[in-house]
């Protein structure tokens, strides 16, 4: 074996940088604190100091055939969206088929990661880790961190006058489980993303009154897109990235707000974007807009302030004798092992090189996996990110100069501006960053020679989902069954829900909402030339 890795956390991240440690001849160790593997998805009925902490009635909100490990299928009959106990049966079964859990220390809890007296020379770090009760410490040759950023809750009492005086209960999404302790109850939820939507909708069956609040707007999809395929399977493109990245911005803003109104006029039920061309994550939920117009669910504007018994909003309106707030309103990003200024080393901001290297330390032996976020799933993005780690690590890739690496962070944060409408965001353009990690490896697949050699593959490829078998069909890891996973996807989609045979399943026409664009400017032309 080669280089000794502390990865720590055994999550989605922290498994795939094991698997990738091994392929690259490193040696890992995995500290664990909890007694599995899973991470986020490994559900308990009780909030745990340190952990991810999920609801009973999680879903994914990606496909399974575009949230897999790339040379690791789901089985045929897995649902396309998993409650969360499926995707830990998935995980689970990755971790054994490749022979990951022997590298995992469980109940394992890292206390200190420090630079190595001889850092600047041999790049090593000295791991504290415990383990009931008794300390140990270890001298690791890298370090690649997996512990989430959905962890430490982030809960703006600050930005609410009068919260202090409320009387009724506060918690974070964090902390909330299962509906049963809301019934009768009347709520406010803070924050119209994923978890405040789901909750709201889960508590509006049984509660008194569900009232969410919003400070700015978001887009709302469902899971399931034209003609009720999964919306990623359709969305998520390398020919929908090369337009929207390629197509003038007045044109590429129209056509994504076109896209994002497509079921729904989003105005008429108070939840229209504050700037509707900005690509933050959208809300994935299947039942809000229904709530919505059966009253179960009501959409306010931000609260301008709280008394002792209700809320009072932004537009005068008053939300009297709650008895709960929940506050959904996000994560911070923590490393309580890590110095932070290793992380955080230019305005107390999260400064990485491509979201995983601290550009400023003398040796390239800390990563970061899975400090990102986009419109795409967090496996293959930290398949991707630990493959190339795990590259950097062992020597075979190189990182740039600081120079070159801050002036790339810079960069970016311009367009994450445009895009997002914060420099700081650990948001990202999926296809875009993955196509550029994978050609630091060598792994990106060519379009024009698949289209060359193999027709058939490359129509599937550009035109067809950007499903995480491309990125091991070429270059180092490459996967033998990589092809017939591509052309075989829709097969995996179409499997789980052909469960009463009345015909042949239907596969999408991989052009047919930008026929459907066209034929508009195509009729009109043909009206003006019969007119003429």
């Amino acid at each position: 074996m080669g280089k000794r890795v502390a990865i720590v956390g055994a999550g989605v991240s922290g498994l795939a940088s094991i698997r990738c440690c091994l392929e690259a001849g490193l040696e890992p160790t995995c500290f664990e604190r909890s007694n599995d593997v899973g991470g986020l998805w490994k559900f308990s009925d009780r909030v745990e100091e340190g952990r991810a902490s999920i609801y009973r009635s999680v879903f994914t909100n990606s496909s399974k055939e575009m949230m897999c490990f790339p040379d690791f299928p789901y089985p045929d009959d897995f649902p396309n969206f998993m409650h969360h106990s499926k995707l830990q049966e998935y995980i689970t079964a990755f971790a054994k088929e490749k022979n990951l859990l022997k590298y995992t220390r469980f109940n394992t809890f890292v206390t200190s990661v420090e630079k190595h007296p001889d850092f600047s020379i041999t790049g090593q770090w000295n791991v504290t880790t415990e383990k009931d009760g008794k300390k140990e410490s270890s001298i690791f040759d890298a370090v690649m961190v997996c512990s989430g950023h959905h962890v430490y809750p982030n809960l703006p009492k600050e930005s609410f006058p009068g919260l202090e005086l409320f009387k009724g209960k506060c918690i974070h999404s964090r902390d909330y489980k299962e509906p049963g302790a809301f019934k009768g109850k009347r709520v406010l939820v803070i924050g119209l993303g994923n978890s405040g939507c789901d909750i709201a909708t889960e508590l509006s069956h049984i509660a008194k009154q569900v009232i969410i609040s919003s400070r700015s707007g978001s887009w709302v999809m469902t899971r399931d897109w034209d003609d009720g395929y999964p919306w990623d399977m359709m969305l998520v493109t390398r020919f929908e990235t090369f337009l929207k990245n390629n197509l003038p911005t007045a044109f590429s803003d129209w056509w994504y707000m076109k896209q994002m109104n497509s079921r729904f006029k989003h105005e008429n039920y108070g939840l229209m974007p504050l700037n509707g061309t900005l690509r933050k994550e959208p809300v994935f939920n299947d039942e809000l807009l229904a709530c919505i117009l059966c009253g179960r669910v009501s959409i306010k504007p931000n609260v301008k302030e709280f008394t002792e018994t209700s809320a009072i909003f932004e537009d005068g309106a008053v939300f009297e004798a709650i008895d709960c707030v929940i506050f959904a309103t996000g994560y911070g990003y923590a490393y309580p092992f890590l110095d932070d200024s290793i992380i955080k080393s230019r305005d107390n901001e999260v400064t990485l090189f491509k979201g995983i290297f601290p550009p400023q330390l003398e040796k390239p032996t800390l990563a970061v996996i899975g400090l990102v976020q986009s419109l795409g799933s967090a496996i293959p993005t930290a398949d991707m990110q630990a493959r190339w780690a795990a590259q950097i690590i062992k020597g075979t890739c190189t990182l740039p100069s600081v120079r070159d690496m801050m002036n790339d962070i810079d960069e970016k944060m311009g367009k994450k501006l445009k895009w997002f409408g914060k420099s700081e965001t650990i948001q990202t353009d999926y296809i875009v960053y993955l196509d550029e990690i994978a050609s630091f490896i060598g792994v990106k697949p060519s379009i024009p020679w698949l289209f060359l050699t193999d027709p058939k593959l490359a129509v599937e490829v550009f035109f067809g989902p950007c499903s995480p078998y491309q990125y091991r069909l070429v270059g180092p890891g490459k996967w033998p069954g990589a092809r017939n996973a591509i052309l075989t996807q829709w097969d995996r989609v179409l499997k789980p829900t052909n469960t009463r045979v009345v015909g042949s399943p239907q596969k999408p026409c991989l052009f047919s909402h930008w026929l459907k664009l066209l034929a508009i400017p195509i009729l009109f032309v043909a009206i003006f030339l019969v007119l003429i």
